[in-house]
């Protein structure tokens, strides 16, 4: 290829080496021996192989609106076909009335069907190779200088007829080909770019996402075995603070999910190796009992606790809720955020220092080279993807052996994730709600209807309840015609006037001591409503907030609508959710809105999310680019996933160097494939 395509190739798909246009794999098929005729193409046909002439090649347009057009027919009708680019190769290549194969994407207007830039050769070279026919993705500017899809299978083929099998090495040990019948990996190279059948495609197609997804899972068991082997404390006995709390203190009986999830960290800490362990939950699910029964543990071994949350409303939050659950045996939490300071600040860390604190919530202050732990036991973690590694890493450092790690999260994660995302912890799952809550109603209304909708909360108010009201905006956007959060404010305040309805707003740009004051007339009832962005999105628990309405709702994913649904629901009155769009929002918008209202499972929305946006999107992976996958995909190979988890552990556990001669590829694949991972950054 000359230089100059070859420096468009590199910039436009990354492709640089024989390696990467082997891995540029064709996302679709055709048959070559499949000739459709014109007679045959119906709206829904997408690519179509035709044989037949093309007449009338004519010229119109000037400048950048010029373009060639040409009528293609065979026995049963006429198509017509249609460049905007390469035209000069166009008029040189096709004759008028020459015999054409032709191939291309149908294009449907009002019934009249036409193909755009179709491939065209003569009926003797339609073929690059026998068989099934590959279609690969290209971009405009790769076209526009002539590199197409008949460019890359020549390319491609060219490629196979220069190297041999040898230079595609096996890297998976022969007991596994054996066992999952696996295709050779030359072959399988092949057969996907070439097939020769359907059956070889698939097999192909296995095998390639078989090794993309087990050099991921061998790379966090790698992860796994790491924690696994770090030494941690002994908890050797259940003493009295666990179970006075358990006998005399608890509010409402634990649910079997939280008992089951008790007994997994019970048995974590008495293993002499440190504990690293994800509890899942959906909101309300009753994790922070769990954590609180997790710490106590910790005391009646002689070890401090701690509790990190990502924002100071949700630290407060937790410091409000595990204090007022261990005041009746006498223990003393403490707290400690960036606004805590002077003699308060002194005091924590005096006494963290010198044990008379045995339990510390706080923000990522934890973590500061002043606070010095006397003996700390384990930490707790909530929504542990909001922090950093870095800061989580500090965190492990505050004793003399890494203290046992519990995650909490109320972000459902679906499975197939979960054995990605988080694959080197433990996962432990909360899928119980506690007896006596009743499900959230979500009503999703255009915004034609927002009379009625206020109207709703006005009798909801009058009922004694409150109501939240966020927004997706802090300022005005002149990009994005949407309503910010203070026009928002200001509009409420027109629907409920100041002197009948008392209205709190907290948003994050707010000085902390402000939102703080907002928050607290809200959570002690002297405001009616709270407008809001979505920093109420975890860590407000008002158990008197009924309602819940989420403006410009197709504006946030299924798992942020979620998450802000789940503030609603504590206490024991029906409540709701209303979602307030735009009135012509987008198919897709609806499908989410639609899902929202069916379903009140995180974990079922969870999975709606991610086959809708993808993991990339869902969950910031994209950016860091740990789920590059070129043909696995996370969301539908959970099977593959789950072989090659088994497969990896099996390794790992029994030759965890893989310092034997079957592994001896492995080893050096998974060493170039460090240089790409990202999984050190993930959990």
């Amino acid at each position: 290829m000359g230089p100059q395509r070859a420096e468009l190739l590199k910039k436009e798909l990354e492709i640089v080496t024989y390696e990467d246009l082997l891995n540029h794999f064709p996302f679709r098929y055709y048959d070559k021996t499949r000739i459709t005729k014109v007679a045959e193409i119906r709206p829904d046909t997408e690519y179509v192989l035709l044989s037949g002439k093309i007449v009338n090649l004519f010229e119109e347009g000037q400048g950048r609106k010029r373009r060639l057009s040409a009528t293609f027919y065979d026995e049963t009708g006429s198509i017509s076909l249609v460049w905007f680019q390469n035209l000069n190769w166009v008029t040189k290549n096709i004759e008028d009335y020459g015999q054409y194969v032709v191939f291309g994407k149908v294009t449907d207007f009002n019934g009249s069907y036409s193909i755009t830039h179709p491939e065209v050769e003569p009926p003797s070279a339609a073929g690059t190779a026998p068989g099934m026919q590959p279609v690969y993705s290209s971009t405009a500017r790769l076209t526009a200088m002539g590199i197409s899809n008949r460019s890359f299978a020549k390319l491609t083929h060219a490629l196979f007829s220069k190297i041999t099998p040898q230079a595609i090495p096996e890297i998976l040990p022969a007991s596994i080909l054996q066992e999952y019948q696996l295709m050779p990996r030359a072959t399988a190279y092949h057969q996907i770019h070439f097939p020769a059948d359907e059956l070889q495609l698939q097999r192909a197609r296995f095998r390639l996402k078989w090794e993309e997804l087990f050099i991921m899972q061998m790379q966090i068991a790698n992860l796994r075995l790491q924690h696994t082997v770090q030494p941690g404390f002994l908890f050797t006995k259940v003493g009295e603070y666990f179970n006075r709390f358990y006998n005399e203190s608890l509010p409402f009986d634990l649910t079997g999910a939280q008992k089951r999830v008790l007994r997994e960290i019970r048995t974590d800490t008495t293993t002499e190796l440190q504990m690293n362990r994800l509890v899942q939950g959906d909101v309300g699910s009753g994790k922070t009992v769990v954590a609180t029964m997790s710490m106590l543990l910790a005391l009646d071994n002689g070890f401090q606790a701690c509790l990190m949350a990502p924002t100071e409303i949700l630290a407060r939050q937790h410091y409000q809720s595990v204090s007022e659950l261990l005041e009746p045996i006498g223990i003393k939490v403490a707290i400690l955020t960036g606004t805590v300071k002077g003699k308060d600040r002194k005091a924590v860390l005096n006494g963290l220092a010198d044990g008379s604190i045995q339990i510390v919530i706080g923000t990522h202050a934890l973590i500061e080279d002043s606070v010095r732990f006397h003996n700390l036991g384990i930490a707790v973690v909530d929504e542990q993807h909001k922090f950093g590694v870095g800061q989580r890493a500090r965190l492990w450092s505050k004793n003399t052996r890494a203290p046992h790690i519990l995650v909490m999260t109320a972000t459902p994660i679906p499975r197939t994730l979960a054995m990605t995302l988080y694959g080197d912890l433990e996962v432990s799952v909360i899928d119980e709600l506690p007896p006596g809550r009743k499900p959230i109603k979500t009503i999703h209304r255009p915004d034609r209807y927002r009379a009625q909708v206020m109207g709703f909360l006005k009798e909801e108010i009058a009922k004694g309840r409150q109501v939240y009201i966020v927004y997706p905006l802090i300022e005005e956007s002149e990009k994005i015609d949407y309503e910010s959060l203070m026009a928002g404010y200001e509009q409420v305040k027109s629907w409920f006037p100041e002197h009948l309805y008392k209205i709190a707003m907290v948003h994050g740009r707010q000085d902390p001591e402000e939102r703080k004051r907002n928050m607290d007339r809200f959570v002690k009832g002297q405001a009616h409503i709270l407008v809001a962005t979505t920093v109420i999105e975890v860590g407000v628990n008002v158990p008197n907030a009924s309602v819940m309405l989420i403006e410009s709702a197709e504006r946030f994913g299924l798992s942020q609508l979620h998450q802000l649904r789940g503030r609603v629901g504590r206490g024991a009155d029906q409540s709701f959710c209303i979602l307030l769009t735009g009135s012509g929002i987008s198919k897709e918008s609806a499908e989410r809105m639609q899902i929202m209202a069916s379903s009140s499972d995180g974990f079922v929305i969870a999975e709606k999310d991610l086959e809708m946006r993808g993991p990339g999107d869902v969950y910031g992976t994209r950016q860091s680019g740990v789920l590059k996958l070129k043909v696995a995909d996370i969301v539908k190979d959970v099977q593959i996933m789950e072989q090659c988890r088994n497969a990896a552990s099996l390794i790992v556990r029994n030759d965890p160097k893989l310092l034997l001669p079957a592994h001896a590829a492995l080893r050096e694949a998974l060493r170039a494939a460090a240089g790409q991972s990202h999984w050190n950054k993930i959990s």
